[in-house]
């Protein structure tokens, strides 16, 4: 069987340039996981996830430093803690997606398409054929091949 055959085509998407309030309320009205981020070309330039919007919602966490010779040294990462910042400050989508996002081909394996969300960890995976948007997959969609159709 191939991803073709059980992603779902009429797929909602978002601009980078779509309030964040949008992009959840699409996301619930749904009852979505993911969102796919299209450019003017309908090229998939990053995705959106109740993950990344429920990150909002969590304090910035306060870096561990230690001291050497009377100077502070960070324990995380000066880049890590702008992106958790820029995250949690969102006010468009593109300040919360999760860019270059990992997409399949509608020509693939449900194997591949299984691996990838199992090893991953992904819920939902754009189907992109000539770089454009075709389609989406999301773990529902997988599960619905393991129930015999009446």
């Amino acid at each position: 069987m191939h991803v073709s055959e059980i992603m779902t085509k009429d797929v909602i998407s978002v601009k980078a340039d779509t309030k964040i309030t949008e992009a959840a309320a699409l996301l619930l009205q749904n009852h979505i996981n993911g969102l796919p981020v299209l450019d003017e070309e309908l090229k998939v330039i990053g995705i959106i996830c109740q993950s990344d919007l429920i990150s909002q919602q969590k304090q910035l966490p306060l870096p561990t430093v230690f001291t050497l010779f009377d100077g502070l040294i960070p324990l995380q990462s000066l880049h890590q803690m702008e992106k958790e910042i820029q995250k949690i400050s969102a006010t468009e989508v593109r300040h919360a997606m999760t860019p270059k996002p990992t997409c399949i081909a509608p020509d693939q394996d449900i194997e591949k398409l299984a691996d990838l969300m199992v090893n991953k960890n992904f819920h939902t995976i754009p189907v992109v054929s000539e770089e454009k948007l075709v389609g989406i997959v999301g773990k529902e969609d997988v599960l619905k091949t393991l129930v015999p159709k009446s």
